[in-house]
């Protein structure tokens, strides 16, 4: 996958792609502290191109930048505006948009707390991030031998820059043992998450995802997805569970801006249900592709309508 565009947003600015760069004494670089989102941009049914729950998303950067003690110098509203701008500017109809806010160059150091703060927003088109395949077969998961990080180590609720290296030795180890995706247990060894995805089972017709108390990120894929559950008349729960719950299961599916809504075929080696996408993924998946692509009356104002440039 080769990002490239032709401009990325930077404090203000369109600048080339190629010359959108910064100091390598940059102190997000060095000791990891920033925050960033993931959006998605869909091409409307209607001919026209959204962005899916933009407003959700950037108020979740604002309030990462909030736990980690960053003053954002931008408003909400300039950077929903920049996220636009920026997909407009390189003429894209659907694709993923990634604001990250950090902390320039100046003092070193652990405080560093006069260091300029900037903000960059990018864009590229993006497919399936687990693949097409996996949206309908499903993909392989392994339990990994890293946890997800304790409450009080980390603040899971937020999509912190630094926080992702225990998802990246996750995904790392997973890939490498020949499975497409790492399921990450808490410290207690309940399920959290995945690498970069919220997860949910479907058991007897229930379905079921770690409530928010447990150390996970506050999905708006997650919370999409619970939304359009209940309005279809499925039981859900929020609760903690263990592992071998995922063994049990009938259904095991992954949720995120990436992924959208990813089936699981098999955990550990065991397969789940029938070994490929169930009934329950499957209609939430096509209740959440109409949602994303404009076509759900319930929910179109879940998405923000722009027009790209044109050549």
């Amino acid at each position: 996958m080769n990002p490239k565009a032709d401009f990325i947003w930077m404090d203000g600015k369109m600048v080339p792609w190629d010359k959108a760069t910064v100091h390598v004494m940059t102190h997000t670089l060095h000791y990891g502290l920033g925050a960033f989102e993931g959006i998605r941009a869909y091409k409307l049914t209607d001919g026209r191109s959204g962005v899916f729950r933009l407003r959700e998303h950037i108020d979740r950067l604002f309030m990462s930048c909030k736990f980690v003690g960053i003053t954002v110098p931008y408003t909400p509203e300039e950077i929903e505006t920049a996220c636009l701008e920026t997909l407009a500017v390189n003429r894209l109809e659907d694709g993923y948009v990634r604001p990250l806010v950090y902390i320039g160059d100046g003092a070193m150091g652990l405080f560093a707390i006069d260091n300029p703060i900037h903000v960059i927003v990018a864009t590229w088109k993006w497919g399936a991030y687990l693949g097409d395949e996996g949206l309908i077969n499903g993909i392989r998961v392994k339990t990994s031998s890293f946890v997800r990080n304790h409450p009080n180590s980390m603040l899971a609720k937020g999509k912190i820059c630094g926080h992702y290296v225990n998802s990246v030795l996750a995904k790392r180890e997973a890939m490498r043992d020949g499975y497409k995706e790492a399921i990450l247990l808490d410290t207690d060894g309940y399920v959290s998450e995945a690498s970069g995805e919220n997860i949910f089972l479907v058991t007897k017709n229930v379905l079921q995802t770690p409530e928010m108390a447990a150390p996970i990120l506050a999905g708006v894929t997650r919370d999409s997805v619970l939304t359009l559950a209940k309005e279809m008349g499925l039981a859900v729960v929020e609760q903690r569970f263990p592992r071998d719950l995922m063994y049990m299961a009938d259904e095991i599916f992954l949720t995120g801006t990436a992924a959208e809504v990813t089936p699981v075929s098999e955990v550990d080696g065991r397969k789940v249900g029938l070994g490929r996408r169930g009934p329950v993924c499957e209609a939430i998946q096509t209740r959440y592709f109409a949602a994303v692509r404009g076509e759900d009356a319930n929910h179109r104002d879940w998405v923000t309508v722009y027009e790209p440039e044109r050549l």
